[in-house]
């Protein structure tokens, strides 16, 4: 298995008090809370640890994308990735990834990317996203062409990326007299791409059939295998059997020395992540338009835990997160990735507001004790199957 090192970057010095008095840690919560002195601290504190991810073993780091949130202050992920592109010099970097249906031109990340690919030398990689239902109000976007501006956008970049320039494109949504962008990407005929999602049955379907990387975002994990099945079933209707390394799950780990002191020691940062820094409106999660009423009732399905506030044990039960010893973590990890047949782990090692000396901590213990168990590692295909 792979396991890269995913990064959020929350504002970990929120005041809790605040967002739960908001009702959301989204869009409406006021900026006025942002300390730019601890947010410069934060921004670094968060590189230094994916650099140092990168040193201990980690297969690759990840950013990703949000706006208007404490949750993740990674507004444009190319700025994060363009400050570790030379830093890191053992693994992948990755971004997961670019919401295409809130720009006006996709061609800024097909130049952005392919830049990225130049400098990494072709570790690069490429992911592409529609945005969470929230982020069409922060951008003001119509939910109801998500769909076709995501796709459109991705197919015009996969073009730019293989097709020589400069052509001319006249689509429904963007438009462009010369299509030439410079440089061409290293990878060739372009980086490998990954598709995050909630757990949308379309977008599913659209990623195994281009034999994308499927990224299942955080999930009680039964939800998380059933969409696993779901992405095989959709392989297998394209004409193919997909591969476990075609499937990944966005997890967080926390290792110490027992199980009892893993439990005390992250308590109050899981229980902020869960029930603090994932709270929003429901109002704004899914505007009318975003998503067809089968997919609706599939994502509310898998994210289902989010309502009342949650403990620790609870979190663990529902297998969203994985806590404890090392042999705790390396059982269940091992039970995770035979029924999930999957072999990519996006893994946090930091979450709500764990400070730098505990993640410090943590990523030496799975530095230590679990990449070296999983590095070559795969699923029990059959035995996933049979469950």
């Amino acid at each position: 298995m792979q396991i890269f090192h995913f990064h959020l970057m929350p504002y970990r010095h929120m005041d809790l008090d605040v967002i739960r008095r908001e009702g959301t840690a989204w869009v409406n919560l006021s900026n006025s809370h942002y300390d730019p002195i601890k947010g410069a601290e934060l921004y670094n504190e968060y590189l230094d640890q994916m650099e140092f991810a990168d040193e201990v073993g980690f297969a690759g780091v990840i950013v990703n994308e949000h706006h208007q949130t404490a949750y993740g202050m990674m507004p444009q992920p190319g700025v994060m990735a363009g400050a570790l592109a030379r830093r890191i010099k053992n693994g992948k970097l990755g971004i997961l990834g670019r919401a295409l249906p809130l720009l006006n031109n996709p061609l800024m990340v097909a130049e952005e990317f392919a830049m990225l690919d130049n400098i990494t030398r072709g570790k690069f990689i490429a992911g592409f996203v529609r945005g969470i239902g929230a982020e069409y109000h922060t951008f003001g976007g119509n939910p109801a062409e998500s769909q076709g501006r995501f796709q459109e956008a991705h197919d015009l970049i996969i073009r730019a990326w293989t097709e020589p320039g400069p052509f001319e494109y006249n689509g429904k949504y963007y438009k462009f007299k010369y299509v030439n962008p410079w440089p061409r990407p290293y990878q060739q005929p372009h980086p490998p791409i990954f598709i995050p999602s909630s757990g949308s049955i379309s977008t599913i379907r659209w990623a195994a059939q281009r034999k994308y990387t499927y990224c299942q975002t955080l999930a009680p994990f039964d939800a998380v295998a059933r969409t696993f099945d779901m992405y095989r079933e959709e392989a297998l209707k394209a004409g193919y059997e997909a591969s476990p390394d075609q499937l990944a799950w966005s997890n967080a780990l926390f290792v110490r020395e027992t199980d009892e002191q893993a439990l005390r020691d992250v308590r109050p940062h899981l229980e902020a992540y869960m029930n603090e820094f994932l709270t929003r409106n429901p109002t704004m999660m899914m505007p009318p338009g975003y998503s067809s009423v089968e997919s609706i009732k599939r994502v509310r399905a898998i994210k289902g835990y989010r309502g009342a506030r949650q403990t620790v044990e609870e979190i663990l039960d529902k297998g969203l997160v994985i806590v404890g010893s090392p042999n705790t973590v390396r059982e269940k990890l091992a039970a995770c990735q035979d029924r999930g047949g999957f072999n990519i782990s996006l893994t946090k090692t930091q979450f709500g507001t764990m400070p730098p000396e505990l993640v410090r901590e943590n990523q030496i213990a799975i530095a230590e004790e679990i990449l070296p168990y999983f590095r070559n590692r795969s699923p029990e295909p059959r035995r996933a199957a049979a469950e």
